[in-house]
Protein backbone atom coordinates (compact mmCIF):
# COMPACT_ATOMS: atom_id res chain seq x y z
CA UNK A 1 0.00 0.00 0.00
CA UNK A 2 1.09 3.58 -0.45
CA UNK A 3 1.64 4.46 3.19
CA UNK A 4 3.63 7.47 4.40
CA UNK A 5 6.84 5.43 4.54
CA UNK A 6 6.59 4.42 0.89
CA UNK A 7 5.52 7.89 -0.24
CA UNK A 8 8.46 9.52 1.54
CA UNK A 9 10.99 7.36 -0.29
CA UNK A 10 9.25 7.83 -3.64
CA UNK A 11 9.22 11.62 -3.11
CA UNK A 12 12.93 11.65 -2.27
CA UNK A 13 13.83 9.55 -5.30
CA UNK A 14 11.74 11.78 -7.57
CA UNK A 15 13.60 14.83 -6.27
CA UNK A 16 16.96 13.10 -6.79
CA UNK A 17 16.03 12.19 -10.35
CA UNK A 18 14.86 15.73 -11.13
CA UNK A 19 18.07 17.21 -9.73
CA UNK A 20 20.26 14.80 -11.71
CA UNK A 21 18.38 15.70 -14.89
CA UNK A 22 18.69 19.41 -14.09
CA UNK A 23 22.45 18.92 -13.78
CA UNK A 24 22.37 17.13 -17.15
CA UNK A 25 24.28 14.15 -15.81
CA UNK A 26 24.85 11.39 -18.38
CA UNK A 27 22.30 8.55 -18.19
CA UNK A 28 24.77 6.10 -16.67
CA UNK A 29 25.21 8.45 -13.68
CA UNK A 30 21.48 9.08 -13.15
CA UNK A 31 18.89 7.00 -11.36
CA UNK A 32 17.23 6.16 -14.69
CA UNK A 33 13.89 5.99 -12.92
CA UNK A 34 10.56 5.68 -14.65
CA UNK A 35 8.30 8.73 -14.63
CA UNK A 36 6.01 8.99 -11.57
CA UNK A 37 2.90 8.42 -13.68
CA UNK A 38 4.46 5.24 -15.07
CA UNK A 39 5.09 4.15 -11.49
CA UNK A 40 1.42 4.75 -10.69
CA UNK A 41 0.43 2.79 -13.78
CA UNK A 42 2.58 -0.18 -12.72
CA UNK A 43 1.08 -0.04 -9.23
CA UNK A 44 -2.43 -0.11 -10.69
CA UNK A 45 -1.61 -3.20 -12.77
CA UNK A 46 -0.18 -5.16 -9.85
CA UNK A 47 -2.28 -4.13 -6.82
CA UNK A 48 -5.60 -5.76 -7.85
CA UNK A 49 -4.04 -9.18 -8.49
CA UNK A 50 -4.01 -11.72 -5.69
CA UNK A 51 -0.54 -13.14 -4.99
CA UNK A 52 0.85 -11.27 -8.00
CA UNK A 53 4.33 -12.48 -8.95
CA UNK A 54 6.36 -9.75 -10.67
CA UNK A 55 9.68 -9.92 -12.51
CA UNK A 56 11.48 -6.63 -13.06
CA UNK A 57 14.34 -6.55 -15.56
CA UNK A 58 16.37 -3.46 -14.66
CA UNK A 59 15.83 -2.34 -11.07
CA UNK A 60 18.26 0.61 -10.99
CA UNK A 61 17.97 2.32 -7.57
CA UNK A 62 14.60 0.79 -6.82
CA UNK A 63 12.10 3.49 -7.75
CA UNK A 64 9.96 1.31 -10.02
CA UNK A 65 10.55 -1.66 -7.69
CA UNK A 66 8.96 0.29 -4.85
CA UNK A 67 5.86 1.04 -6.93
CA UNK A 68 5.61 -2.61 -7.97
CA UNK A 69 6.23 -3.99 -4.47
CA UNK A 70 3.80 -1.56 -2.85
CA UNK A 71 1.17 -2.95 -5.21
CA UNK A 72 2.21 -6.57 -4.80
CA UNK A 73 1.99 -6.56 -1.01
CA UNK A 74 -1.70 -5.60 -1.08
CA UNK A 75 -2.79 -9.15 -1.84
CA UNK A 76 0.29 -11.15 -0.96
CA UNK A 77 2.52 -10.94 -4.04
CA UNK A 78 6.23 -10.33 -4.49
CA UNK A 79 8.76 -8.77 -6.86
CA UNK A 80 11.97 -10.28 -8.18
CA UNK A 81 14.21 -7.54 -9.56
CA UNK A 82 17.38 -7.93 -11.61
CA UNK A 83 20.05 -5.22 -11.56
CA UNK A 84 23.62 -5.57 -12.80
CA UNK A 85 25.23 -2.31 -11.60
CA UNK A 86 26.74 -2.79 -8.10
CA UNK A 87 26.25 0.82 -7.00
CA UNK A 88 22.66 0.90 -8.25
CA UNK A 89 22.03 -2.42 -6.47
CA UNK A 90 23.42 -0.99 -3.23
CA UNK A 91 21.13 2.01 -3.49
CA UNK A 92 18.24 -0.33 -4.44
CA UNK A 93 18.66 -2.23 -1.18
CA UNK A 94 18.81 0.95 0.87
CA UNK A 95 15.74 2.47 -0.76
CA UNK A 96 13.59 -0.65 -0.68
CA UNK A 97 14.48 -1.22 2.98
CA UNK A 98 13.73 2.40 3.86
CA UNK A 99 10.33 2.03 2.17
CA UNK A 100 9.59 -0.97 4.42
CA UNK A 101 9.17 -3.38 1.50
CA UNK A 102 11.98 -5.84 2.17
CA UNK A 103 9.62 -8.74 2.80
CA UNK A 104 8.04 -8.45 -0.65
CA UNK A 105 11.14 -8.18 -2.83
CA UNK A 106 14.18 -10.12 -3.95
CA UNK A 107 17.16 -8.65 -5.78
CA UNK A 108 19.26 -10.66 -8.21
CA UNK A 109 22.48 -8.73 -8.69
CA UNK A 110 23.61 -9.86 -12.13
CA UNK A 111 23.31 -9.14 -15.82
CA UNK A 112 19.81 -10.20 -16.88
CA UNK A 113 21.21 -11.82 -20.00
CA UNK A 114 23.19 -14.19 -17.79
CA UNK A 115 20.41 -15.19 -15.39
CA UNK A 116 17.03 -14.99 -17.12
CA UNK A 117 17.33 -18.46 -18.62
CA UNK A 118 17.91 -19.88 -15.12
CA UNK A 119 14.64 -18.62 -13.63
CA UNK A 120 12.16 -21.39 -12.91
CA UNK A 121 9.32 -19.28 -11.50
CA UNK A 122 6.13 -18.30 -13.30
CA UNK A 123 5.33 -14.58 -13.20
CA UNK A 124 2.07 -12.72 -13.67
CA UNK A 125 3.72 -9.44 -14.70
CA UNK A 126 7.12 -8.78 -16.26
CA UNK A 127 8.45 -5.23 -16.46
CA UNK A 128 11.33 -4.60 -18.89
CA UNK A 129 13.36 -1.41 -18.35
CA UNK A 130 16.99 -2.20 -19.03
CA UNK A 131 19.40 -1.97 -21.97
CA UNK A 132 17.27 -1.15 -24.99
CA UNK A 133 19.40 -3.12 -27.45
CA UNK A 134 18.65 -6.31 -25.49
CA UNK A 135 14.84 -6.05 -25.29
CA UNK A 136 14.28 -8.90 -27.74
CA UNK A 137 16.54 -11.14 -25.71
CA UNK A 138 14.83 -10.14 -22.45
CA UNK A 139 11.43 -10.78 -23.98
CA UNK A 140 12.37 -14.19 -25.37
CA UNK A 141 13.43 -15.44 -21.95
CA UNK A 142 10.72 -13.65 -19.98
CA UNK A 143 8.09 -15.13 -22.32
CA UNK A 144 8.98 -18.57 -21.00
CA UNK A 145 8.18 -17.39 -17.46
CA UNK A 146 4.68 -16.10 -18.27
CA UNK A 147 1.58 -18.21 -18.81
CA UNK A 148 -1.66 -17.29 -20.56
CA UNK A 149 -3.22 -14.34 -18.76
CA UNK A 150 0.12 -12.78 -17.87
CA UNK A 151 1.37 -9.38 -18.94
CA UNK A 152 4.74 -8.16 -20.22
CA UNK A 153 5.34 -4.41 -20.05
CA UNK A 154 8.28 -2.74 -21.81
CA UNK A 155 9.22 0.87 -21.09
CA UNK A 156 10.76 3.50 -23.42
CA UNK A 157 9.23 2.25 -26.66
CA UNK A 158 8.41 5.82 -27.77
CA UNK A 159 11.37 7.71 -26.29
CA UNK A 160 13.68 5.15 -27.97
CA UNK A 161 11.51 4.50 -31.00
CA UNK A 162 14.47 4.11 -33.35
CA UNK A 163 15.80 1.23 -31.26
CA UNK A 164 12.51 -0.30 -30.09
CA UNK A 165 10.14 0.13 -33.02
CA UNK A 166 10.92 -3.38 -34.23
CA UNK A 167 10.29 -4.70 -30.70
CA UNK A 168 6.78 -3.22 -30.66
CA UNK A 169 6.06 -4.36 -34.22
CA UNK A 170 7.10 -7.92 -33.38
CA UNK A 171 4.87 -8.04 -30.30
CA UNK A 172 1.88 -6.64 -32.19
CA UNK A 173 2.22 -9.22 -34.97
CA UNK A 174 2.52 -12.17 -32.55
CA UNK A 175 -0.75 -14.20 -32.60
CA UNK A 176 -0.10 -15.50 -29.07
CA UNK A 177 -0.31 -11.93 -27.70
CA UNK A 178 -2.51 -8.90 -27.69
CA UNK A 179 -0.03 -6.03 -27.67
CA UNK A 180 -0.53 -2.30 -27.81
CA UNK A 181 1.61 0.80 -27.39
CA UNK A 182 0.42 3.03 -24.57
CA UNK A 183 1.57 6.65 -25.07
CA UNK A 184 2.23 7.29 -21.38
CA UNK A 185 5.44 9.14 -20.52
CA UNK A 186 8.25 7.45 -22.48
CA UNK A 187 5.93 4.88 -24.03
CA UNK A 188 4.93 1.43 -22.78
CA UNK A 189 4.36 -1.69 -24.86
CA UNK A 190 1.75 -3.82 -23.08
CA UNK A 191 1.71 -7.42 -24.25
CA UNK A 192 -1.03 -9.64 -22.80
CA UNK A 193 -0.25 -13.33 -23.20
CA UNK A 194 -3.08 -15.31 -24.81
CA UNK A 195 -1.49 -18.73 -25.16
CA UNK A 196 1.75 -20.64 -25.09
CA UNK A 197 4.42 -19.64 -27.62
CA UNK A 198 3.94 -21.11 -31.08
Amino acid sequence: MLDDQVRAVLDRLEQEDAEERRQELPPEQRSRAVAPTTGQFLFSIVAPQAACEVLEIGGSRGYSTIWLAAGARYLGGRVVSIERDPEAARRWRENVTEAGLGDWVELIEADAIDVLHELQDIFDVVFIDAEKSHYEHYFAHARQCVEAGGLIVADNVLSHRETLEDYSRARQSDPTLVSTTVPLDRGLELSAVLSESL
